[in-house]
Protein backbone atom coordinates (compact mmCIF):
# COMPACT_ATOMS: atom_id res chain seq x y z
CA UNK A 1 0.00 0.00 0.00
CA UNK A 2 1.52 3.27 -1.15
CA UNK A 3 -0.03 5.40 1.60
CA UNK A 4 1.34 3.08 4.28
CA UNK A 5 4.89 3.58 3.00
CA UNK A 6 4.52 7.30 3.67
CA UNK A 7 2.46 7.08 6.82
CA UNK A 8 4.46 4.56 8.88
CA UNK A 9 7.68 6.63 9.12
CA UNK A 10 5.59 9.68 10.08
CA UNK A 11 3.74 7.65 12.71
CA UNK A 12 6.98 6.28 14.13
CA UNK A 13 8.49 9.76 14.50
CA UNK A 14 5.24 11.00 16.06
CA UNK A 15 5.25 8.00 18.40
CA UNK A 16 8.77 8.79 19.61
CA UNK A 17 7.86 12.44 20.15
CA UNK A 18 4.68 11.65 22.08
CA UNK A 19 5.99 8.63 23.99
CA UNK A 20 9.46 9.89 24.96
CA UNK A 21 10.59 13.34 23.85
CA UNK A 22 7.63 15.53 24.87
CA UNK A 23 6.96 14.00 28.32
CA UNK A 24 10.69 14.04 29.09
CA UNK A 25 10.95 17.70 28.08
CA UNK A 26 7.83 18.57 30.10
CA UNK A 27 9.15 16.84 33.21
CA UNK A 28 12.53 18.55 32.87
CA UNK A 29 10.95 22.01 32.43
CA UNK A 30 8.66 21.53 35.44
CA UNK A 31 11.17 19.95 37.84
CA UNK A 32 14.66 20.69 36.52
CA UNK A 33 15.31 16.93 36.74
CA UNK A 34 16.46 14.94 33.73
CA UNK A 35 13.91 12.09 33.58
CA UNK A 36 16.20 9.94 31.41
CA UNK A 37 18.10 7.93 34.01
CA UNK A 38 19.86 5.31 31.86
CA UNK A 39 23.61 5.82 32.03
CA UNK A 40 26.67 4.32 30.37
CA UNK A 41 27.83 1.89 33.06
CA UNK A 42 27.86 -1.88 32.67
CA UNK A 43 25.19 -2.63 35.29
CA UNK A 44 21.92 -4.41 34.43
CA UNK A 45 19.82 -1.22 34.44
CA UNK A 46 22.03 0.71 32.02
CA UNK A 47 22.52 -2.34 29.80
CA UNK A 48 18.74 -2.63 29.46
CA UNK A 49 18.71 1.03 28.42
CA UNK A 50 21.32 0.30 25.76
CA UNK A 51 19.34 -2.68 24.43
CA UNK A 52 16.17 -0.58 24.26
CA UNK A 53 17.98 2.03 22.16
CA UNK A 54 19.17 -0.71 19.77
CA UNK A 55 15.63 -2.10 19.48
CA UNK A 56 14.21 1.35 18.71
CA UNK A 57 16.90 1.88 16.05
CA UNK A 58 16.09 -1.50 14.47
CA UNK A 59 12.39 -0.63 14.45
CA UNK A 60 13.19 2.51 12.47
CA UNK A 61 15.36 0.43 10.14
CA UNK A 62 12.53 -2.03 9.48
CA UNK A 63 10.01 0.73 8.76
CA UNK A 64 12.32 2.81 6.57
CA UNK A 65 13.42 -0.22 4.53
CA UNK A 66 9.76 -1.04 3.92
CA UNK A 67 9.04 2.54 2.91
CA UNK A 68 12.02 3.17 0.64
CA UNK A 69 13.24 -0.11 -0.85
CA UNK A 70 11.02 -3.02 -1.89
CA UNK A 71 14.10 -4.94 -3.02
CA UNK A 72 15.94 -4.69 0.30
CA UNK A 73 12.69 -5.37 2.19
CA UNK A 74 12.62 -8.87 0.69
CA UNK A 75 15.80 -9.66 2.64
CA UNK A 76 13.76 -9.23 5.83
CA UNK A 77 11.78 -12.32 4.71
CA UNK A 78 8.17 -11.07 4.75
CA UNK A 79 5.71 -13.57 6.25
CA UNK A 80 3.18 -13.73 3.43
CA UNK A 81 0.42 -15.67 5.21
CA UNK A 82 0.13 -12.87 7.80
CA UNK A 83 -0.21 -10.18 5.13
CA UNK A 84 -4.00 -9.98 5.38
CA UNK A 85 -6.20 -6.90 5.36
CA UNK A 86 -7.90 -7.93 8.59
CA UNK A 87 -4.55 -8.09 10.43
CA UNK A 88 -3.52 -4.75 8.95
CA UNK A 89 -6.73 -3.00 10.02
CA UNK A 90 -6.65 -4.45 13.55
CA UNK A 91 -2.96 -3.58 13.92
CA UNK A 92 -3.48 0.01 12.74
CA UNK A 93 -6.27 0.42 15.29
CA UNK A 94 -4.07 -1.06 18.03
CA UNK A 95 -1.01 1.11 17.41
CA UNK A 96 -3.12 4.28 17.54
CA UNK A 97 -5.05 3.19 20.63
CA UNK A 98 -1.81 2.20 22.33
CA UNK A 99 -0.29 5.61 21.59
CA UNK A 100 -3.36 7.29 23.09
CA UNK A 101 -3.15 4.93 26.09
CA UNK A 102 0.54 5.79 26.59
CA UNK A 103 -0.17 9.53 26.33
CA UNK A 104 -2.90 9.35 28.99
CA UNK A 105 -0.69 7.27 31.30
CA UNK A 106 2.19 9.74 30.95
CA UNK A 107 -0.14 12.66 31.69
CA UNK A 108 -1.34 10.85 34.79
CA UNK A 109 2.27 10.21 35.89
CA UNK A 110 2.95 13.95 35.68
CA UNK A 111 6.33 14.74 37.29
CA UNK A 112 6.85 11.12 38.31
CA UNK A 113 7.62 10.25 34.67
CA UNK A 114 11.02 8.65 34.27
CA UNK A 115 12.84 6.73 31.55
CA UNK A 116 14.52 4.13 33.72
CA UNK A 117 15.05 4.05 37.50
CA UNK A 118 15.75 7.33 39.31
CA UNK A 119 17.70 6.49 42.46
CA UNK A 120 18.44 10.13 43.27
CA UNK A 121 14.96 11.68 43.39
CA UNK A 122 11.96 10.17 45.14
CA UNK A 123 8.82 10.19 43.00
CA UNK A 124 5.18 9.86 43.92
CA UNK A 125 3.67 6.38 43.52
CA UNK A 126 0.87 6.77 40.97
CA UNK A 127 -2.00 4.34 41.56
CA UNK A 128 -4.99 6.11 40.03
CA UNK A 129 -6.36 6.41 36.49
CA UNK A 130 -4.88 3.82 34.14
CA UNK A 131 -2.52 2.81 36.94
CA UNK A 132 -5.48 1.37 38.82
CA UNK A 133 -5.84 -1.20 36.02
CA UNK A 134 -2.16 -1.81 35.27
CA UNK A 135 0.99 -1.19 37.29
CA UNK A 136 2.83 -0.63 34.01
CA UNK A 137 0.41 0.90 31.49
CA UNK A 138 3.18 2.60 29.49
CA UNK A 139 5.12 -0.64 29.10
CA UNK A 140 1.86 -2.36 28.15
CA UNK A 141 1.28 0.26 25.46
CA UNK A 142 4.80 -0.21 24.15
CA UNK A 143 4.35 -3.99 23.88
CA UNK A 144 1.08 -3.53 21.99
CA UNK A 145 2.66 -0.93 19.70
CA UNK A 146 5.54 -3.18 18.66
CA UNK A 147 3.16 -6.13 18.21
CA UNK A 148 1.03 -3.88 16.00
CA UNK A 149 4.04 -2.96 13.87
CA UNK A 150 4.77 -6.67 13.44
CA UNK A 151 1.28 -7.37 12.11
CA UNK A 152 1.49 -4.36 9.81
CA UNK A 153 4.93 -5.44 8.56
CA UNK A 154 5.17 -9.17 9.29
CA UNK A 155 8.77 -10.21 8.69
CA UNK A 156 11.63 -11.84 10.56
CA UNK A 157 13.07 -8.56 11.87
CA UNK A 158 9.80 -7.22 13.28
CA UNK A 159 9.07 -10.65 14.79
CA UNK A 160 12.48 -10.54 16.49
CA UNK A 161 11.77 -7.00 17.70
CA UNK A 162 8.35 -7.96 19.06
CA UNK A 163 9.74 -10.94 20.98
CA UNK A 164 12.85 -9.17 22.26
CA UNK A 165 10.95 -6.03 23.27
CA UNK A 166 8.56 -8.14 25.36
CA UNK A 167 11.44 -9.92 27.12
CA UNK A 168 13.45 -6.73 27.76
CA UNK A 169 10.39 -4.91 29.11
CA UNK A 170 9.61 -7.83 31.43
CA UNK A 171 13.17 -7.61 32.82
CA UNK A 172 12.94 -3.83 33.25
CA UNK A 173 9.58 -4.16 35.01
CA UNK A 174 11.10 -6.52 37.55
CA UNK A 175 14.05 -4.19 38.16
CA UNK A 176 11.61 -1.34 38.75
CA UNK A 177 9.44 -3.44 41.05
CA UNK A 178 12.43 -4.23 43.24
CA UNK A 179 13.32 -0.54 43.39
CA UNK A 180 9.74 0.60 44.10
CA UNK A 181 9.43 -1.87 46.96
CA UNK A 182 12.47 -0.26 48.57
CA UNK A 183 11.31 3.30 47.88
CA UNK A 184 7.62 3.02 48.80
CA UNK A 185 7.57 -0.01 51.09
CA UNK A 186 4.17 -1.17 52.30
CA UNK A 187 2.33 1.26 50.03
CA UNK A 188 3.78 -0.43 46.95
CA UNK A 189 3.28 -3.95 48.33
CA UNK A 190 -0.44 -3.23 48.83
CA UNK A 191 -0.65 -1.75 45.31
CA UNK A 192 1.16 -4.78 43.93
CA UNK A 193 -1.40 -7.14 45.45
CA UNK A 194 -4.42 -5.25 44.11
CA UNK A 195 -3.26 -4.31 40.59
CA UNK A 196 -1.99 -6.54 37.79
CA UNK A 197 1.55 -6.15 36.45
CA UNK A 198 0.31 -5.47 32.90
CA UNK A 199 -3.46 -5.92 32.67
Amino acid sequence: MVWLKFYLPVYLVLYMMVAFVLPSYRTYKQTGINPVTFGKTDNAHDYIGFVMKVLIALLFVAVFIYSFSDKIYQYLVPISYLMKDVFLIIALILIHLSLLWISVAQYQMSNSWRVGIDENNKTELITKGLFSYSRNPIFLGMIISVAGIFFILPNTLTFFLMLTTYIVIQIQIRLEEEFLEKQHGEQYLIYKKTTKRLL
